[in-house]
């Protein structure tokens, strides 16, 4: 057998390391799912979707983008959505759903005194750091000591594997929550690698990939569970460093993913006392939905049951 030349050999691992997808920045240890899955799609050169006006239109064209998660307390919680590392030495609970046939049955591990989003969702999210699982609670509450919630989710973070299409999760879109979100360590690090979870006020009665789940209407100009936006490339973001820049850069090449409904352009994120609450809000003085565009994202479907995208 022929060796290639050093040269060869040199080409390849030139060409691998443009080509590969980066490495998600973990959690606990954990990847927020593999390289090649759509939370960490570059759709900075996807074509622009036919429905794109439509939908942008309907979200609000003069609303501008809010950062929903910051520094501090609102109402006596973190403003954001946290999340809690656990162990497998964790206490585990059976939970009851109002929603249990779209519901993993669980057990799901609850540390002493969780951290839960605050507001009407009242999100609790856990990554396990032993075994890579990510499992996510919607409206949870503890009546007479027993947990109880709207549905729950858990997913492999090490798999490509979406939800059964139909299932809603501890979001509308039948997404996974935690991975993204905005959080402090990646800005803090220069980069944020994936997409970034938003709502819109009102949105469609069906769902398109990677979204498995819908909860809107039968207005036709409304969007869909799953509609991928990107801030476009036209818009000059060379002024901004620091972490607005880092959200801003993430907008342009990851875009952002719509996972339920709330208030128009509302990005999410996990609370952290670094956040200056002054610059994220900024960010409505300067960016509106006139500013968004959605992409289409067909070219990156691999296996409508599957989150790996195409190379």
């Amino acid at each position: 057998m022929r060796r290639p030349s050093t040269v060869v050999l040199l080409v390849a691992v030139l060409l691998g390391a443009v080509t590969q997808p980066a490495q998600a920045r973990p959690v606990a240890g954990c990847p927020m799912f593999p390289a090649n899955n759509y939370w960490h799609a570059d759709v900075s050169d996807l074509p622009v979707h036919p429905r794109s006006a439509d939908w942008a239109r309907s979200i609000g064209l003069d609303d501008g983008l809010k950062a929903d998660f910051g520094a501090g307390l609102w109402d006596g919680y973190r403003i954001g959505i946290p999340n809690n590392v656990v162990t497998n030495a964790t206490p585990t609970y059976r939970v009851g759903f109002t929603w249990p046939d779209e519901s993993n049955p669980g057990p799901y591990p609850i540390p002493a005194r969780p951290r839960i989003e605050g507001g009407g969702d009242h999100h609790l999210l856990t990554v396990n750091r032993d075994d890579c699982r990510l499992r996510e609670l919607y409206a949870v509450r503890r009546p007479n000591g027993r947990w109880r919630a709207g549905s729950g989710a858990i997913w492999n973070l090490r798999s490509n594997a979406l939800r059964p299409s139909g299932w809603t999760s501890a979001d509308a879109a039948g997404l996974p929550i935690l991975p993204g979100l905005v959080r402090w360590n990646e800005v803090a690090a220069g980069e944020i690698d994936h997409a970034i979870r938003f709502t819109a006020p009102a949105t469609r009665d069906r769902y398109i990939w990677p979204a498995r789940h819908q909860a809107g209407d039968a207005d036709p100009d409304l969007p869909p569970m799953g509609a991928w936006f990107r801030l476009k490339a036209s818009v000059d973001i060379s002024g901004y460093s620091g972490p607005l820049r880092v959200i801003l850069e993430a907008l342009q090449t990851h875009g952002m993913i719509l996972a339920d409904n709330g208030s128009p352009w509302y990005l999410s994120g996990t609370p952290d006392p670094h956040w200056d609450n002054d610059l994220l809000n900024s960010l409505g003085d300067h960016f509106t939905g006139r500013d968004f565009e959605a992409v289409d994202t067909t070219s990156l479907l691999v296996d409508p049951d599957s989150g790996a995208v195409a190379p």
